[in-house]
């Protein structure tokens, strides 16, 4: 458990501090942090509730402070709210997204303080191809929902942003993750850490999907790498992907018809090593 003063978790249930009892974005789903919090020895309550009055979050205050759980990707249990009714306290309402965004960006504060930093190797000329990329394959995305799906440092949902989308971002390497939201290519609130292809447990579907620079795939990580784009793919209705090499993307393509998904490959002459080849895939 880690504190982060000041956040807008704290601040929707009113609180000037508040620590989760899950220690990481990724156990949100876990329902043994629901028992956990039961558990605790506590005298008060804050229950946050949605739109549609199903429970968010429940705060307890211990003796150190208060800790809360939450609900918006797990199911709350019926001893949870007899434990709430047990200890008496506030009701709270918020959306269910503004809620969501509120948790991310408590995690995502906590790993720009407690990770360092990848160094940072990014082309400076990479944004530009990228985005020159993009509106080549997708042309203007302004208003649409885009999931970038293993950002990395955030170059992709940096150069989506500035191109209108509104953007979920996500990676299992906490390094560049740290990198990305010290850039500012990363924004707290849109970012997640978390396995890829258990993407479908964290987040609804969207527009579209991007996956700058999948692989190396090789026999060792294959099954890893489908795993990730079968779970994008399941997410978004239209899908980029780019590769190093036209051997990764002849087996993106064929994870895709597996799938029922139609796919384009064409070669991308921006940049001799970044993003060679890419791969569009359709329902």
């Amino acid at each position: 458990m880690n504190k982060n003063p000041g956040s807008t978790a704290s601040a929707l249930l009113e609180l000037e501090d508040l620590v989760f009892i899950e220690p990481s974005f990724a156990d949100l789903p876990s329902p043994e942090y629901t028992q956990a919090l039961i558990d605790l020895p506590a005298d008060q309550g804050r229950l946050l509730l949605d739109e549609e009055s199903d429970p968010l979050a429940l705060a307890v205050k211990v003796r150190d402070g208060w800790i809360a759980g939450s609900f918006h990707l797990r199911r709350p249990t019926s001893a949870l709210i007899e434990r709430f009714e047990e200890l008496g306290g506030d009701i709270f309402q918020e959306s269910r997204n503004r809620w969501a965004a509120a948790v991310r960006e408590y995690y995502s504060d906590l790993i720009s303080r407690e990770v360092t930093p990848a160094l940072d190797d990014l082309n400076p000329a990479r944004a530009g191809q990228v985005r020159s990329l993009l509106m080549e394959y997708w042309g203007s995305c302004s208003g649409e929902t885009c999931l970038d799906c293993c950002c990395g440092s955030g170059v992709g949902s940096f150069t989506l942003r500035q191109m209108g989308s509104e953007t979920l971002s996500f990676d299992n390497d906490l390094a560049l993750l740290s990198l990305g939201l010290h850039s500012g290519r990363l924004v707290p609130d849109e970012t997640m850490h978390i396995d890829a292809a258990r993407a479908q447990e964290y987040m609804d579907t969207a527009d579209r999907g991007l996956g700058l620079m999948f692989g190396e795939i090789n026999p060792y990580n294959r099954d890893t790498w489908e795993g990730i784009t079968s779970a994008l793919m399941g997410l978004a209705s239209s899908v980029l992907i780019t590769v190093g090499t036209e051997r990764e993307a002849q087996i993106i393509r064929e994870w895709a018809e597996l799938r029922q998904r139609t796919v384009e490959l064409s070669e991308n002459q921006r940049d001799p090593i970044y993003d060679r080849w890419v791969c569009v895939i359709e329902q």
